[in-house]
């Protein structure tokens, strides 16, 4: 076995004695007696840097998307020409039948325009939506003051047509020159203009579950207890949207529902969590409730957990100040409405 190496006794020493010499870690030289020898340690800054190599992502050419691009092209031209035609033939065989193919054509497109329109501005709102969050949860972390009065004066341009923030808004405008910390800034303008909306959305969700719940406990076909519950979620989705300033169109609601799902998959999933089932069991609900109504409450308990992501989707700030609504909440208030439906 080898003799554990002897270390030196703890001891006090000033920095200024001529005794302490300070030597560099690759000097190897011995010390002389009665002198104490400091190894300075390297700095962060000194320290070699780790260096990844950047990853090179080859873009390739996507013919799927060519082909799609060159087919829709084709059934535009396609329905172009034959509404063309039909209105040719229409005129020829009678003028006042040709002018009125003309209008109904006019009227379809000016149509179709505004659908596109109004499909592009839900879309580009979305994504205002959505950045507000980032650029509020990055203030949040560099505490960047210019950075946080300017995501407050989006919000309120935001919420300027909510007539229910009106109080709140004025109450930013009143102290946005008294906070200095933007990180202050921002929950001050999460307090004051999301808990409103946090406590409607909260209301919305509970209806929904609720309504999930009785539907799918009464109905006698697996196949509307499905349809039922889709539609009951596309309708919160649009719902909750509306309330924190989006409004998706049918490509908004596509890119919601798809962003809700990649964050329930992200957050565990989309069943209700094994210890909430356990508890809810352990309290002897299913001893209390029949099969059928059991299901319809485990219905109501998963559109609730889909109503609390799409929460944190459509919601333009993230939860700092306030606290995130939880699905135990709501799954009290969905078992006490069964209760007092059971007593009646």
């Amino acid at each position: 076995m080898s003799e554990r190496p002897q270390s030196r006794r703890p001891a006090t020493f000033r920095l200024d004695d001529p005794g302490v010499v300070v030597v560099d870690a690759e000097d190897s030289g011995r010390a002389a007696r009665g002198t104490v020898r400091i190894t300075p340690e390297a700095e962060p800054a000194q320290l070699p840097a780790v260096i990844e190599p950047p990853v090179v992502v080859r873009r390739r050419f996507r013919w799927g998307t060519l082909f799609w691009a060159a087919s829709g092209g084709l059934v535009l031209l396609a329905l172009g020409l034959g509404v063309a035609n039909l209105v040719q033939d229409l005129f020829a065989r009678s003028e006042s039948l040709g002018y009125v193919g003309a209008a109904l054509a006019a009227t379809a497109v000016l149509a179709l325009v505004v659908t596109i329109g109004r499909e592009v501005f839900g879309l580009a709102r979305l994504a205002t939506i959505e950045k507000l969050h980032q650029r509020a949860s990055e203030v949040l972390a560099s505490d960047d003051r210019a950075a946080s009065r300017a995501v407050v004066g989006d919000l309120i341009k935001l919420a300027h047509q909510n007539p229910q923030l009106a109080r709140a808004r004025a109450t930013l405008h009143r102290h946005e020159s008294e906070i200095i910390d933007g990180a202050d800034m921002i929950r001050l303008a999460e307090r004051e203009l999301m808990s409103p909306l946090d406590a409607e959305a909260r209301r919305l969700v509970s209806q929904a579950a609720q309504r999930v719940s009785i539907v799918t406990a009464i109905s006698p076909r697996a196949m509307v207890d499905m349809l039922f519950v889709f539609v009951a979620a596309l309708r919160l989705i649009r719902q909750l949207a509306r309330l924190y300033g989006g409004r998706p169109g049918t490509l908004g609601m596509i890119a919601l529902m798809r962003h809700v799902i990649a964050h329930l998959a992200i957050t565990g999933g989309v069943a209700a969590s094994d210890s909430l089932i356990q508890q809810l069991l352990g309290h002897g609900v299913a001893a209390k409730v029949s099969q059928r109504l059991g299901e319809g409450v485990l219905n109501g308990l998963l559109t609730a957990r889909l109503g609390l992501a799409a929460i944190e989707v459509t919601r333009p700030m993230p939860f700092a100040a306030l606290p995130r609504p939880a699905l135990a909440d709501l799954a009290k208030d969905l078992l006490r409405k069964r209760d007092e439906e059971n007593e009646a």
